[in-house]
C-alpha cells in the first residue's frame, strides 16, 4: 500500500539503463478527445442528421503534410450515432472553420451563401460600371427616387404646420359647432 506513494524507485546497482528496450513514438499521435460537432452533418450511409453541439469522443490526430502560416491541422474521428460509421473532418485556420472530409456530409451554411451573395453583387456592380447605359439608367433612377422622396418631404412638412396652427381650443369649437346644426 506504502509503495505506490514512493517518490523514488530502488534500482540495483547493475542495473544499465541502455539496456532498455527504446519504444519507438508514433509519428501520426492520436488522442482520444470528446468534442461537439463543430457543424450539422448527415451520414452518408444511413442518412441521420448529426446536428451542431453534439457531442462525441472523437480520436484526434495531426494532419503531417499540411499547414496554414505554421498553425498545426488537426483531424477528428467520430463515429456516426445511429450506424457507427466513422466521420473525418479537419481544421481549416484559413477561413476559421472546419471541413467535412469523409462519412458524412455538411448541411446548408448560411455564411458561404452570404459570401457568395456579396460577391455576385461586387460582380454585378463591376458589370454595371463598365456599361454607360447602365450608369446613366442607374443615375436617373436615382434623381428620381431622390425627387419623389424630397416631395414626400414637403408633403409632411405642409401637415405638421397646419396640425401646428391647430389647437385645442379650436377644435371644440369645431366639434360643438358641427353637433349643434345636427341637433
Amino acid at each position: 500500500m506504502a509503495d505506490r506513494k514512493v517518490l523514488n524507485k530502488y534500482y540495483p546497482p547493475d542495473f544499465d539503463p541502455t539496456k532498455l528496450p527504446r519504444m519507438r513514438a508514433n509519428p501520426v499521435k492520436t488522442f482520444v478527445v470528446r468534442i461537439m460537432a463543430p457543424f450539422n452533418m448527415r451520414c452518408n450511409t444511413c442518412g441521420e442528421y448529426i446536428y451542431k453541439g453534439k457531442k462525441f469522443n472523437s480520436k484526434k490526430e495531426d494532419v503531417m503534410d499540411m499547414d496554414y502560416m505554421g498553425l498545426k491541422i488537426f483531424r477528428f474521428f467520430i463515429k456516426c450515432t445511429r450506424c457507427l460509421a466513422e466521420i473525418s473532418f479537419r481544421t481549416d485556420p484559413e477561413n476559421t472553420d472546419y471541413v467535412c472530409e469523409q462519412g458524412a456530409s455538411r448541411n446548408f451554411q448560411a455564411h458561404d451563401f452570404a459570401e457568395q451573395e456579396e460577391r455576385r453583387l461586387a460582380k454585378m456592380e463591376k458589370e454595371d460600371e463598365a456599361n454607360p447605359m447602365k450608369v446613366l439608367e442607374k443615375r436617373t433612377k436615382e434623381s428620381k427616387n431622390e425627387m419623389d422622396v424630397i416631395d414626400a418631404l414637403e408633403e409632411l412638412k405642409d401637415l405638421n404646420a397646419r396640425n401646428a396652427n391647430a389647437s385645442i381650443d379650436t377644435m371644440l369649437d369645431e366639434v360643438t359647432a358641427k353637433k349643434t346644426p345636427q341637433e
